[in-house]
């Protein structure tokens, strides 16, 4: 077996410091700095407003330094006034600049101040929002999936797995990446940015309540790794992993993978089988399209499919699941159909037809 980078990855281990950031699903919100900009605006709105309104009523002033008001004092008092600073040396004399304190200047001072400190208070409300979110998504989620890994591999398995009715809410991507996981996110999935082979990692992932978990990294001793610390997390999870060399499937199966898809031998067997037959090819790459041409399912069987063969259901079956076995459409042990049996059968793609989830391991017989 070859596991490159074996050092490396323990020299990792040996490090106690663990890094990981959560991220929840967000709608999308106004740029930063275009928030910041409309508040500068309106503020020197509300300045230039406020010191038009004194330089308009000048004459119910009175300045210390000459008992005169220019545009130039008016801004100067404006300033000072909506900044509640108030040196004193322009002052309002008259009845009608004292109204126009009490009615006009005073609740744009106000407005004032909460647009000044609109953003802090905005900041911590979202803060205390996020944390108050971050909480109740930990409180409530159970029996979700996991998925270690946002790339090609994981984002065709989440395709696959919401095919079957698995809301959004229900899948967490782990991903060191943090563009990796602001594309989750975007998509509306949780996300957890760290390294995926750190237990107080997959602890954020709520991994020990997951029911299912795809390990779907871009290298094989990473996923032995992310296998082994999930497995020893959640015993009874569903775990599935994707491994490049086929040499190191054992050594997935034996970390706790219930099962072990290999990328590299899947591809070229598709290679081959394109060069031997391109309408078999075909035919291949479009059972592995989700929601396209073809597609393979499993549902139940229906009562008037009780006592049938396989061959003799509208379906084209492929296999019967029985029990904990999976047998061919062809095996003698299938004998006829029972109400308890389940079909894996191909059919042609709608937006009804669904994979239909798991709930117990099969084993090949």
């Amino acid at each position: 077996m070859k596991l490159p980078g074996h050092d490396a990855i323990a020299r990792q281990a040996d490090e106690h410091l663990v890094t990981y950031r959560v991220k929840l699903p967000r709608k999308v919100v106004e740029h930063p700095f275009r928030q910041v900009a409309r508040r500068v605006i309106m503020a020197l709105l509300l300045l230039v407003g406020t010191a038009l309104i004194v330089y308009a009523d000048r004459g119910g002033y009175s300045d210390s330094s000459d008992d005169s008001v220019d545009l130039l004092d008016a801004f100067y008092y404006a300033t000072v006034s909506l900044s509640t600073t108030g040196y004193g040396d322009i002052t309002p004399v008259s009845d009608a600049a004292r109204l126009t304190n009490i009615f006009l200047i005073t609740p744009m001072r106000v407005l004032f101040l909460i647009i000044l400190v609109g953003t802090t208070l905005e900041v911590l409300t979202e803060r205390t929002r996020e944390e108050w979110r971050l909480n109740r998504w930990r409180s409530t989620l159970r029996d979700h999936t996991v998925v270690v890994g946002f790339g090609t591999k994981g984002r065709s398995a989440i395709q696959t797995v919401c095919a079957t009715g698995l809301k959004k809410e229900q899948v967490v991507v782990v991903d060191p990446s943090s563009k990796v996981i602001e594309a989750a996110t975007a998509d509306g999935y949780a996300g957890i940015v760290g390294d995926a082979t750190r237990s107080e990692v997959l602890k954020r992932a709520e991994v020990h309540k997951a029911r299912k978990i795809i390990i779907a990294t871009q290298r094989d001793d990473t996923a032995v790794l992310v296998t082994l610390t999930a497995r020893q997390l959640n015993k009874g999870a569903k775990i599935v992993a994707a491994v490049r060399e086929e040499e190191n499937a054992p050594l997935l199966k034996q970390s706790g993978a219930d099962a072990v898809i290999t990328s590299a031998s899947a591809a070229g067997r598709l290679l081959g089988l394109s060069v031997l037959s391109p309408a078999a090819g075909m035919v291949m790459e479009d059972l592995i399209q989700q929601g396209t041409g073809l597609d393979i399912i499993e549902r139940p069987v229906i009562k008037a499919e009780v006592g049938k063969k396989p061959r003799e259901t509208e379906d084209l079956v492929v296999s019967v699941v029985r029990g904990h076995r999976v047998l061919g459409y062809d095996d003698a042990a299938v004998g006829t159909l029972e109400l308890t049996d389940r079909l894996i059968t191909i059919v042609r793609a709608t937006p009804g037809s669904q994979i239909a989830p798991d709930v117990r391991p099969l084993r090949q017989d």
